[in-house]
């Protein structure tokens, strides 16, 4: 299942300009995601994060991993309307920078799903080039 950036605010709260997903390319729900962020030399965080050797932030890599995890989590209909907290990240690794003009292809698979915690891994790649990888964690809540 392929979602556009109107059908991923369906189901995630975040809006602009904490909304790191342009695209889920691929969607087994309660399984695993493939999403998209074109990284574009106006993004905002770009202006501070470094002027003139433009970065993007490990924080916002990791954000943005963590959005399709909550995507494939509140996808399902027993969540729907719900919020997906991050509650752990473990295992982080940096491989290479993100720089404007790339395209992140965000993948991110659940393991364990139980009462409501997800639990998963999620890479991160810049043209085939893997540029982050960590475990991360969930909390399914209605508040």
């Amino acid at each position: 299942m392929r979602l556009s950036l109107e059908d991923i605010k369906k189901i995630i709260p975040h809006r602009h300009p904490f909304l790191f997903l342009d695209e889920v390319i691929e969607l087994e729900s309660l399984k695993k995601a493939i999403g998209i962020k074109h990284v574009k030399a106006d993004d905002y965080f770009f202006e501070g994060h470094f002027p003139g050797k433009p970065v993007m932030p490990g924080v916002l890599i990791i954000e943005s991993l963590a959005q399709v995890g909550a995507v494939i989590l509140l996808s399902h209909e027993d969540y729907l309307g719900k919020i997906a907290y991050f509650t752990g990240i473990n295992n982080v690794k940096f491989r290479r920078s993100v720089f404007p003009g790339d395209t992140l292809e965000l993948h991110c698979e659940l393991h364990k799903i139980r009462r409501g915690f997800g639990f998963g891994t999620a890479k991160a790649y810049v043209s085939g080039e893997l540029a982050c990888e960590a475990d991360l964690s969930f909390a399914v809540s209605s508040v």
